[in-house]
Parts: C-alpha cells; sequence; structure tokens
C-alpha cells in the first residue's frame, strides 16, 4: 500500500493570505501546506480521498495518473471545491461516470455545487460526470477493504477511512476534520500500521482536534506510527516535531508512505 498526502493544511492553507508570521515565511518547504487531501493505492485500485482547490496542482505535482474511486469525507469547500478537476479522470476512465462515496450531507453538497456533472457519462470529452453512492460500512475490492465510520466536525459527521490491503494485510486508518473519536472509530483502527489524525494547532478548536487531543487520541489507539495532518501556520514543522511523542510525527504535502 502507498499513501501520498497530496495537502496537509488547514482551510486556509499555509502560507495564510497577507500574513508575515515566521511560519508563513518559513523557507522549509514542509511549511507550506495545501489543503488535506490523500491519494491510496492498494495494488492496481487507486483511490482519492478529497478533492481540495489545489487538486490539480496536487496530482500534477505528484505525478497522478489513475483514479479508481473517489471518496469525499464531507462537504465543506476545503475538501470539495476541487471536484471539477476530477473530469481529467474521467477522460481517463474512458467517458464513464466516477463513482463517488459520501455521506448524505456530502451528497447534498455536490449536487448543489455541481448538478451538472451527475450523469452515467460526460455529456462530452473534458466534463466530470459523478455517480453519489452513499459510503457503506465497507466497500470490498480484489486488492483489499475499505471501512468507514461517522466522526464528528461541528455541525456535520465527517467519514474516517480504514484501509486494509489483502495483499500485504497492511492497515492505515485515516481520521481527518473531527473533534473526538468515538468509541467505534477507535476499535476500527486497532491493528492499524499507520494513523492519521486531525490536529489542527496547539491551542483549543471547536470542531477540530487540537494537537494534545490528538496526541491522546494517537495513543489510546496505539499504532506504531501515527502523523497530524490539517495544520495551521501556527506549526513549524521542524521545531514543533521534536517535541511531540514517541511515535507521533507531523504530516507534509508530498510525504509518500509505503506499508
Amino acid at each position: 500500500m502507498e499513501v501520498v498526502f497530496l495537502g496537509t493544511g488547514t482551510s486556509q492553507g499555509v502560507p495564510m493570505i497577507a500574513c508575515d508570521c515566521a511560519v508563513c515565511t518559513s523557507p522549509d518547504p514542509r511549511n507550506r501546506r495545501t489543503r488535506s487531501s490523500i491519494h491510496v493505492t492498494m495494488g492496481d485500485l487507486h483511490v482519492q480521498v478529497d478533492a481540495t482547490p489545489e487538486f490539480r496542482l496536487q496530482c500534477v505535482r505528484e505525478n497522478i495518473r489513475q483514479l479508481d474511486v473517489f471518496i469525499l469525507t464531507h462537504g465543506h469547500a476545503d475538501h470539495i471545491t476541487g471536484m471539477d478537476d476530477l473530469r481529467r479522470f474521467c477522460d481517463l476512465l474512458g467517458g464513464e461516470a466516477l463513482t463517488v462515496y459520501t455521506t448524505d450531507e456530502g451528497m447534498a453538497r455536490v449536487l448543489s455545487i455541481f448538478p451538472y456533472a451527475i450523469a452515467e457519462r460526460p455529456v462530452s470529452r473534458g466534463y466530470a460526470a459523478f455517480k453519489l453512492l452513499e459510503m457503506p460500512p465497507a466497500l470490498e475490492f480484489p486488492q483489499g477493504t475499505i471501512r468507514s465510520t461517522l466522526l464528528p466536525h461541528g455541525g456535520v459527521n465527517t467519514l474516517g477511512l480504514v484501509f486494509e490491503e489483502k495483499a500485504t494485510g497492511r492497515k492505515f486508518a485515516y481520521y481527518n476534520d473531527c473533534k473526538r473519536l468515538p468509541r467505534e472509530a477507535v476499535t476500527l483502527a486497532a491493528g492499524a500500521d499507520v494513523v492519521v489524525l486531525d490536529g489542527l494547532r496547539p491551542a483549543p478548536h471547536p470542531t477540530h482536534m487540537n494537537i494534545a487531543e490528538a496526541c491522546a487520541a494517537a495513543a489510546e489507539i496505539g499504532a506504531p506510527l501515527s502523523y497530524l495532518t490539517h495544520l495551521t501556520h501556527a506549526i513549524d514543522h521542524g521545531p514543533f516535531e521534536a517535541t511531540l511523542p514517541a511515535g507521533v510525527k507531523l504530516a507534509y504535502d508530498g510525504l509518500r508512505l509505503r506499508l
């Protein structure tokens, strides 16, 4: 299994507009954060999780050339507004609609923003077409299984995802955009080789886990390695990572994990 972090930043990105703080002006490339999304490969199955405003640029930067399944964790702008750029992958699928798995809230948002793309096939080459389906508790593929659980994120629930590759038995959990982990999410992630958690900033936030809450969640799951993502400009990558507990690291744009 391979996981590519296309983006690891919060909804405003880093550098933030009109900010001259030490992180926004940092020369460390790990402090340049586009909005959060990942690309997961299990065998020859390519799964994209979320499409940020920078989605096209992220795909070009990381040489993403295949996409079989798209999962939208929720309908907030920093996760959905790049979906129009999925049109290229409809072309690469031979002009077929791309299957989009999401929540009820996510489906409603896609319908409101991209009504022109809800079709069995694109109206013409170069256009997007989406087949919307509710994310089930488990998606089974020959290459592996993707399980889902709901995570509280303010007024909506987001999808927490756990990938398990059939060929290797490797297990990866992605729990972004959440205030806490319900018991079901902790249980589902048990035995994961790597866990990714929402870790917005050191200060508390009403809808995201802060660093302390994310580290506590990492300890509760007990994976050998945990990464924090959805990071703000309050986090200077190098110095801040040195303060984290053993087994907890900061994700950064372009990070590739091979499990």
